[in-house]
């Protein structure tokens, strides 16, 4: 079952739309060593990161465990269900929704890649629906229809793209920005999962700014650790802005415990619990 997640972010600004800025460095160009063999070069210039696909596919079992109380993150392409929580449908591999302005941006995309599918006849009211929890326009065969999308190889591609988009590229972006190894850009990635990147207080731009008040980041000299248990204050305190989100498990019983541990790279096996229930990844 899906928890509620982000926050409504201002006039639909989500992280997509107004990606954080990000230092861009000079880089002097070299004569190439002949001594060093391309296939080596090449790894040496891939450090590991989140988006690295054994640490990605690990990041999705995480945030699958507190979204869906399951690890099986590829089995979510097909739900959908309104939480109660004013944000309309919750749905997909991401909990994209329909008054957040996401779950239309995924529409519209599967719509240029496969104009007249079975969701596109509610373009116009996904577009009415935005910002509001409304259904009108959608019900009755709304969730029907989206189940149905979901056998289609084109819409599942579509959700990994938003999700890509809006979401795991821009946090892995930031977090190797601010100089983060991978723990740190899953725990970037996880709060923008949940809070978006709107303008309001709670939004993943906000509880990084508050958490700089705190620290800084390995970037500007801080303490990779000192740092992201900066963040996950910052975090907490904005989970708790919202009845929704007041259950802080996902970060006291699974990001802190990695943490604790000095997991930095989010190195397998892991443990942890979200809301009670008890987790691994071998």
């Amino acid at each position: 079952m899906f928890t509620p997640h982000r926050m409504m972010p201002a006039a639909g600004a989500l992280l997509g739309s107004a990606l954080l800025a990000l230092p861009v460095t000079a880089h002097a160009t070299a004569a190439p060593d002949p001594a060093v063999r391309p296939a080596a070069a090449a790894t040496a210039a891939a450090a590991t990161g989140l988006d690295d696909p054994a640490k990605k596919e690990i990041a999705m079992k995480i945030v699958s465990s507190a979204e869906n109380s399951s690890l099986d993150w590829k089995a979510q392409y097909k739900y959908i269900e309104d939480i109660g929580d004013g944000r309309g449908y919750t749905a997909g591999i991401i909990g994209f929704c329909s008054g957040t302005g996401d779950m239309l941006d995924l529409v519209e995309h599967y719509t240029q890649v496969k104009p007249g599918n079975v969701l596109a006849k509610y373009l116009p009211a996904l577009r009415d629906v935005d910002g509001s929890d409304s259904h009108a326009g959608l019900d009755p065969n709304f969730t029907r229809d989206w189940a149905k999308a979901a056998r289609d190889a084109e819409f599942r591609k579509a959700q990994d793209h938003e999700r890509d988009r809006v979401y795991f590229n821009p946090s892995v972006r930031q977090g190797k920005a601010d100089g983060v190894g991978v723990l740190g850009q899953f725990i970037y990635y996880d709060a923008i999962v949940m809070h978006g990147d709107g303008t309001d207080p709670a939004s993943f731009r906000n509880i990084r700014k508050r958490a700089l008040s705190k620290a800084e980041p390995p970037s500007r000299g801080g303490n990779e650790t000192a740092w992201l248990n900066a963040f996950l204050d910052a975090r907490v305190w904005a989970m708790k802005q919202e009845e929704a989100h007041s259950d802080t498990s996902r970060v006291d019983t699974a990001q802190r415990v990695f943490l604790r541990k000095g997991n930095l790279n989010l190195n397998t096996p892991l443990d942890w619990k979200v809301y009670g229930d008890s987790f691994h990844i071998g």
